[in-house]
């Protein structure tokens, strides 16, 4: 991420992570697991989404750090 641009350095800070679509649909799935009601395939597509949104978010993390540390962004806590 040191080699990124700022923009790309704030495009990561700023990804607000799994689409509309991916959000609700991860929400059903979480439903049906608690439920009790979770198939095969949909526990292997749950797995995938809680990959990627666990990606995101790392991404996202590392976005925000590198951000402060350019002085492109206060940091989040005094």
């Amino acid at each position: 991420m040191s080699e990124w641009s700022d923009e790309e350095v704030l495009a990561a800070a700023d990804d607000p992570g799994l689409s509309p679509t991916e959000d609700r649909r991860l929400s059903e799935l979480f439903d049906r697991q608690q439920a009790g009601t979770l198939t095969a395939e949909e526990r292997t597509e749950l797995t995938g989404l809680m990959e990627n949104y666990q990606t995101q978010l790392l991404q996202k993390a590392r976005g925000l750090r590198e951000s402060v540390r350019r002085g492109l962004r206060p940091p989040l806590r005094p």
